[in-house]
């Protein structure tokens, strides 16, 4: 069995207008909430343990009926705060799905990963340069580094990329921790440095795939589930709008089957 937890805490500030009056998870993609699109797909998956870690505007994530923890700091804190936030509901009794609240995702895409043996697995798009450029003039300017072992292992990601090569695939905002790891990541989480810098941000701001890259440091296998599209961020009103043309015209399902 596996437990989700979304990450739904920030202001969404590259979605306003549309995020002025609800949080980001909430906003509509060919009407339905990304928060509603993401729980239909855990759900068929047999996943109905789900916790949405909100902040900003929780109150209407509540209204909705979603088992929620709140981040109070979420002004000032990043998506690896919020994901501790929920660690007293963390079981080592069941695989920990971590997962954005802010993509979708295919059928497909949650099986491949489910299936993943790994004490760490992401879903990882092989073919992310095609929805980069459709959402990018030039994809390096917001691509991140990403490197696999012989053996499939990711052994590097995050960072800013130089050229190509650099890019074997992109983390897609998906995340399976296995259930014996669960209580050690929380361990290694709270043993790190406080004051230290995590690839240019404080602690409470550091980023997931710094934290990802701090386990895959200190000796963590982390497993990439690798997929050929299929999923969608939405980061932007430009994104939105794109996804939202193409769904109109029967051309989305080239990147993501909204089902």
């Amino acid at each position: 069995m596996s437990r989700a937890i979304i990450l739904a805490a920030g202001q969404g500030t590259r979605l306003r207008p549309i995020t002025d009056d609800r949080p980001k998870c909430l906003t509509p993609l060919d009407g339905r909430s990304l928060l509603a699109r993401q729980v239909a797909v855990l759900n068929a998956a047999g996943i109905d343990d789900i916790t949405v870690v909100g902040g900003y505007r929780i109150d209407q994530i509540r209204a909705l009926g979603y088992q929620c923890m709140e981040n109070v700091d979420y002004e000032h804190t990043n998506m690896v705060s919020t994901l501790f936030c929920a660690k007293g509901i963390m079981s080592s009794d069941e695989d920990l799905l971590i997962c954005y609240g802010d993509i979708v995702y295919q059928h497909d895409n949650l099986a491949k990963l489910l299936a993943t043996d790994g004490e760490v697995v992401l879903m990882i798009d092989q073919e992310w340069k095609k929805l980069w450029e459709l959402r990018l003039e030039n994809p390096l300017d917001d691509a991140e580094t990403l490197q696999l072992s012989d053996e499939g292992n990711v052994i590097e990601l995050g960072k800013k990329p130089e050229n190509y090569d650099q890019i074997q695939g992109q983390y897609t905002g998906l995340i399976k921790v296995r259930a014996d790891k669960v209580a050690e990541m929380i361990d290694f989480y709270q043993s790190l440095d406080r004051t230290a810098c995590y690839d240019g941000q404080t602690f409470p701001n550091m980023y997931m795939t710094s934290f990802i890259q701090q386990l895959i440091d200190a000796g963590w296998q982390v497993k990439a589930a690798l997929v050929k599209n299929g999923w969608l961020e939405i980061d932007s009103v430009s994104d939105l709008q794109n996804y939202q043309s193409l769904q109109e015209q029967g051309k989305l399902k080239a990147f993501c089957d909204l089902g």
